[in-house]
Formats: structure tokens, C-alpha cells, sequence
């Protein structure tokens, strides 16, 4: 209900409202997606800049550099689990980090929320088939093709 008051030189105070007849409405849910996006980008790009300093540095500098690579040292490396989860992180990471790069432009210079949408699930197609391929070539590597 509205209280009045007066003031010393006898003037009516503005109105107030004891309580507020609109009921309080409860927070939006926000989701902590973008948040959890961002934390990842940077979680994931500092492993990556070791992934792929310590994978460039065996590649092409130790032990005579790239005149070595060929099917039987990506094969002797593979026979290894700690290489196959080496290469399998830096596939991960990198797959998830560049997408999520990705969706962001997507979603800061696509403008139509249809054009969004699509480009989307292209960007989310590609990702799963490129996951998918890479992890099955790294666990079913057979280093023992028969020549033909």
C-alpha cells in the first residue's frame, strides 16, 4: 500500500511502495557453454603448442629430420602406445580447438539464422568424419601390408 509522509515544511514525500504488486520472476538460466568454449580454447592451444613442437621436433629435426619419415617409421612409431595417444591428443585437440574457432566466426559474420544453422552442421559433419577416420586410421594401423 502507499505510504506518505510529510517533510518538516509540510509537503507530501513522493509515493512509495511498501511491497511491489509484480511478482518476482525467476532468473534466466544461462547456459555456461560459451564460457566453457572459451576456457577450452585456451586449455587446448596451450597443449597443442607442446603436441606439436614436440611432434615437429621429432619429425624433422632428430636423427637426420624428414629423410627418415617413411611407412616404416610412421608404422615402428605407431607400434607404440604412447605414440598412437600422442597423435591421437594432437588429432582431438586440434579437430575441437580449429571447430570451435570456426563456430565462433560462424556465429559473429553469418547473419541469416537459417545461413547459421547449415553452416553448422557442416562444420559439425566434417568434424565427427574427420575424427572418425583419423582415430580409426591410428588404432587400426597394420604395419604389416603384404606387397602386391
Amino acid at each position: 500500500m502507499a505510504t506518505s509522509s510529510t517533510t518538516p515544511s509540510g509537503a507530501a514525500d513522493a509515493l512509495a511502495l511498501d511491497k511491489p504488486r509484480a511478482p518476482k520472476r525467476p532468473a534466466a538460466r544461462r547456459s555456461n557453454f560459451e564460457l566453457y568454449s572459451w576456457l577450452f580454447m585456451r586449455i587446448s592451444g596451450a597443449l597443442l603448442v607442446v603436441l606439436v613442437l614436440g611432434h615437429l621436433f621429432i619429425m624433422n629435426i632428430l636423427d637426420g629430420g624428414v629423410h627418415r619419415i617413411n611407412f616404416a617409421f610412421v608404422a615402428g612409431r605407431w607400434a607404440s602406445p604412447f605414440w598412437q595417444f600422442w597423435d591421437l591428443s594432437m588429432l582431438w585437440l586440434a579437430q575441437i580447438h580449429g571447430g570451435n574457432g570456426v563456430r565462433t566466426i560462424i556465429n559473429d559474420y553469418a547473419r541469416k539464422e537459417t545461413t547459421r544453422f547449415w553452416l553448422k552442421i557442416v562444420l559439425y559433419i566434417s568434424m565427427v568424419l574427420i575424427l572418425a577416420v583419423g582415430t580409426f586410421v591410428i588404432f587400426t594401423f597394420d604395419p604389416n601390408i603384404p606387397a602386391t
